[in-house]
């Protein structure tokens, strides 16, 4: 089977996927996308109570369980207060890299789903005015979005619905380049989303069974600490598909797919890590093994939540971390491979 023949139907999938509005906690949107995806392709989904959706695949053997955990939620903000000059002052969701948002377009999203642009911008964005335009400090406190409705008050901003606590979806600009590079936001963790998605898609069309019965999962909360805190009970491994990072001492290219072998909660398990340093080689992927000193994932989410499991992280390369991130196709093709390799 060639990965290669399913280029197209990932690049579809990530158009479809990182269009669709999902900072952490508003997943009413994208949930309904990938059961569309499941249903299609013929296998079972449901929703758990917090909101993560499940695609159950048969295995050839279902007396062990194993899971694939991807998240669909992203970076974002939230309305903090209303100005009295009509303009919105925000909190973050997640962790974005304040300064990579000054200037950037974004919606706001009503509690009862009227969407308005806007325009996240510095508290002094003018250089002919503002005397420290290029030097005010980019952060919460020194920036706030710019409506584009006539409002001159905080009242004409509450007329249109807008309120303390509606969510803003930043603009992500998904680029996929001529030299198949992806440049967006919130790679981390969409594309990984893709990945799975077209997992399932090169399954299907080639009958492929994996060993173990295995869970897809797809977590809303990633971005604020507590994704996978909760998985089914009959799960016994955890296969994180993350980002892989990129700088510093780190061995990671946008081209490959990274295997975490710790982060900032501590090492993952010695054997899984092993077997998919394992998978990696004899399959002659182009991979590293790195630490990520500056991180959390699922698997961590899902140990903290008291969960008896195994876990591990993989995931295609990603430059520039929670800003305008870039990948490229070989990571993506890499992180794929090893997947395929893992389930059977």
């Amino acid at each position: 089977m060639n990965i290669e023949n399913y280029k197209s139907y990932l690049f579809k999938t990530i158009h479809e996927i990182f269009s669709i509005d999902s900072p952490s906690g508003y997943y009413k949107n994208i949930m309904p996308k990938i059961k569309e995806y499941a249903d299609n392709l013929g296998f079972k989904f449901e929703t758990i109570q917090k909101g993560c959706g499940i695609i159950t695949v048969d295995g050839k053997n279902n007396d062990k369980t194993v899971m694939l955990s991807a998240h669909v939620d992203t970076l974002g903000l939230m309305v903090r207060s209303i100005s009295s000059d009509g303009t919105l002052k925000f909190t973050k969701v997640g962790g974005p890299i304040m300064p990579t948002l000054d200037g950037e377009y974004c919606k706001i999203i009503t509690r009862d789903e009227k969407t308005y642009t806007g325009t996240i911008i510095s508290d002094s964005p003018a250089v002919h005015v503002h005397p420290n335009a290029t030097t005010e400090t980019r952060d919460e406190d020194h920036m706030h979005i710019r409506i584009d409705e006539i409002v001159k008050n905080k009242e004409d901003v509450l007329a249109l619905g807008i309120n303390t606590g509606d969510y803003i979806a930043i603009d992500p600009k998904t680029t996929i380049t001529p030299s198949e590079f992806l440049k967006s936001r919130f790679i981390d963790d969409k594309a990984s989303v893709c990945c799975l998605l077209t997992l399932l898609k090169i399954m299907k069309d080639n009958n492929i069974t994996p060993k173990y019965k295995t869970k897809i999962f797809f977590s809303v909360y990633e971005e604020v600490g507590h994704g996978a805190s909760y998985v089914p009970e009959d799960v016994s491994e955890i296969l994180a598909v993350d980002m892989g990072c990129i700088g510093l001492d780190l061995n990671c290219t946008e081209y490959d797919v990274s295997i975490c072998a710790k982060d900032s909660n501590g090492p993952y398990d010695y054997d899984l890590t092993t077997k998919l340093i394992n998978l990696a080689k004899e399959n002659n992927l182009d991979y590293v093994v790195d630490i990520y000193p500056r991180y959390g994932s699922d698997v961590g989410a899902c140990l903290s939540g008291g969960n008896n499991v195994k876990g591990a992280l993989i995931g295609p390369g990603v430059h520039a971390s929670h800003g305008m991130e870039r990948t490229h196709y070989k990571a993506l093709e890499n992180t794929i491979k090893l997947l395929i390799a893992y389930l059977q």
